[in-house]
């Protein structure tokens, strides 16, 4: 698990059919920036949690993501 910040909206004109519905956000930690899949509501700002790997892709029925947002952060 890893803690960053949302620092902006990702855009993109298509995705594939099994990522539909899903938000995505670039998230910054203090060793790397990620694109992440917004799970839970965030808005750009908030400090999150973020899991990685095979726990992001099993989160949203092995979708082909490496990152999800799963919670933020009140402090």
């Amino acid at each position: 698990m890893k803690i960053g910040t949302i620092s902006g909206k990702v855009t993109y004109l298509r995705k594939a059919p099994c990522l539909a519905g899903e938000q995505f956000w670039l998230v910054d930690t203090r060793q790397e920036s990620l694109v992440a899949a917004d799970l839970v509501g965030a808005t750009v700002g908030d400090r999150v949690l973020l899991v990685t790997g095979q726990e992001a892709a099993r989160l949203s029925m092995d979708a082909p993501m490496d990152a999800a947002v799963v919670a933020i952060l009140e402090e």
